[in-house]
């Protein structure tokens, strides 16, 4: 009795356990959740507020704005291709390792930027803009050619793999043997010497063709009598033929 206890108690604390677990995961997902959700809604407040700065303000002001914009979408941009690309290129985590680090310049300069849209004195602004100007440009320009080579490295690998040249090979071959097929053992086929059933076949060249029996001959001669091969037929048949001569010679005369 005092195990079955036991087990059910252990039984027990596993079950409050592992609700505690699963209450803990689902309570920082959520919070991930939502500070992500915030940071999207910020950094979308922050993009819709440059660009109406940059817009709007004319002179160092809209300068600015529109360097902190530059440099947003390039790393933000980067970084959207890079962790798409990851996935189907182990190779590329270390791009995304060099990303992070240009990440934190480019917070730098933007933070630079940013007080220096506070400032209230021209001539400070005027002294120190051409040289975040530069390091912007630079990092922006970095982070393009990061984002760039992996486009490149991720066409030419799904060229490589595809081989389309011996795809397209391999289908024009398959579609020549589709188009010379042979007839099924089971279809009907023409035998060869089925035209000569059919009618009188054609004499060979240099050869006269040989009449069928009863046909060819000339209407002027009419077939030989058969006499019946007896000497008594020869006779009568000879006989009759000079009863004929005779007759003909006083209609001639």
């Amino acid at each position: 009795m005092d195990v079955v206890v036991a087990l059910l108690a252990l039984f027990f604390v596993l079950c409050v356990a592992a609700g505690v677990v699963l209450t803990v995961k689902a309570t920082r997902a959520v919070k991930r959740g939502v500070e992500r959700t915030v940071a999207d809604t910020r950094r979308t407040v922050q993009e819709t507020t440059l660009r109406a700065r940059r817009a709007v303000q004319p002179g160092a002001a809209g300068d600015i704005a529109g360097l902190r914009l530059s440099l947003r979408n390039s790393i933000d941009a980067t970084r959207r291709e890079l962790e798409h690309a990851v996935q189907g290129d182990p190779g590329l985590r270390e791009s995304i390792g060099l990303l992070d680090r240009l990440h934190e310049y480019a917070r730098q300069v933007d933070g630079e930027l940013r007080h220096l849209e506070r400032e209230p004195d021209k001539s400070r602004i005027a002294e120190r803009l051409p040289e975040l100007r530069g390091r912007a440009e630079r990092i922006a320009q970095s982070a393009n050619s990061l984002r760039w080579a992996a486009q490149d490295r991720a066409r030419h690998t799904a060229q490589d793999e595809d081989g389309l040249d011996a795809l397209t090979t391999q289908i024009d071959l398959e579609t020549g043997a589709l188009r010379h097929w042979t007839p099924a053992d089971g279809q009907e086929t023409t035998a060869p010497g089925a035209a000569s059933s059919e009618g009188p076949s054609e004499a060979a060249p240099g050869e006269k063709a040989r009449p069928a029996d009863g046909a060819g001959r000339s209407p002027k001669q009419p077939p030989a009598l058969s006499s019946g091969g007896t000497p008594e037929g020869q006779d009568a048949f000879q006989a009759l033929l000079s009863k004929i001569e005779k007759m003909r010679k006083p209609e001639s005369a």
